[in-house]
């Protein structure tokens, strides 16, 4: 199918409401992007900011009437006036086709893959987690991800109970079920999220129980994996420390370079941390519980 993008220069503030006029004049997706190179790095629990300047890009049917829908939207705005904006054709692809085109099986150390489910394991008797485009948020590749399976590799898991905090996707839950793990759990804020860990755990045949927080369960780990941002995995330090045995360890990521030291330090009341490992700008940071 063929599409055009209607792209137009907006603010914060404008972007929500320009968003909704053009899904009312027929619009099939609306995407926010910055305008101007400002990097949103972490934005405050339970907030959704926008960039300085936000570009709203608006994807239509090729066969609309251009004119007229600019018309419909100028109309929606009055008394204000249409923002800057351009129109532009959209090659028509096959999107899932490319995507899996791209998408290829990734090692992590000696012993886990990603497997995208339509390919043929490269090494069968390695520990491979086969994945499906869809619900999916992670795959991996990501850098945050990566630190954590490549720990995960190395690790003794086998018999141990395993919280996956902050689950996303599953993997890192499901990696650790097929390393051995008797018991996983994955915990997570969007109902989602618990959603495609169930769904890729099935696809794995491991069974992984899935909480939202205010659900997870008091029983103490024999280790903890939390794969968000600092700020979050600051606030949970304490509660952190509750969920984990006595010298169990703790493996955090999602954590900029320059974040590392002030994560670093809100643990260390609880946690002996270790120095901290990197990939890229980002930092996986370990510890073991106290006595």
């Amino acid at each position: 199918m063929a599409w055009i993008q209607f792209i137009f220069d907006s603010t914060p503030d404008a972007a929500d409401q320009l968003s909704d006029m053009l899904l009312e004049c027929g619009s099939s997706a609306i995407t926010f992007q910055d305008n101007a190179d400002q990097p949103l790095f972490e934005p405050a629990i339970g907030t959704t900011p926008l960039w300085a300047a936000t570009r709203v890009i608006a994807l239509f049917d090729a066969d609309i009437d251009i004119d007229g829908t600019i018309d419909h939207l100028s109309t929606l705005m009055a008394p204000a006036t249409v923002p800057s904006h351009r129109v532009e054709a959209v090659e028509d692809k096959d999107w899932e086709r490319e995507w899996m085109d791209n998408f290829h099986p990734i090692s992590f150390g000696e012993r886990l893959w990603i497997c995208p489910s339509w390919h043929t394991p490269p090494q069968p008797e390695a520990i491979n987690i086969m994945l499906d485009p869809g619900l999916a948020f992670g795959t991996g590749t990501h850098p945050t991800t990566a630190l954590c399976l490549n720990w995960l590799d190395q690790a003794d898991v086998k018999g141990k109970y395993v919280i996956d905090y902050g689950c996303g996707s599953g993997i890192l839950a499901i990696a650790a079920a097929l390393l051995g793990a008797k018991k996983v759990i994955g915990v997570d804020t969007d109902p989602q999220a618990l959603e495609a860990t169930q769904a890729n755990a099935e696809r794995n045949g491991v069974q992984i129980d899935t909480y939202f927080p205010d659900d997870c369960p008091t029983d103490q780990a024999d280790l903890l994996i939390a794969n968000i941002l600092a700020g979050p995995l600051q606030s949970l330090s304490e509660l952190f420390s509750q969920l984990t045995k006595p010298q169990a360890p703790i493996v955090l990521s999602g954590i900029l370079e320059e974040q590392a030291q002030d994560v670093s330090s809100t643990y260390q009341t609880w946690f002996a941390m270790q120095p901290p490992t990197q990939k890229e700008e980002w930092i996986r940071l370990t510890g073991q519980r106290h006595d």
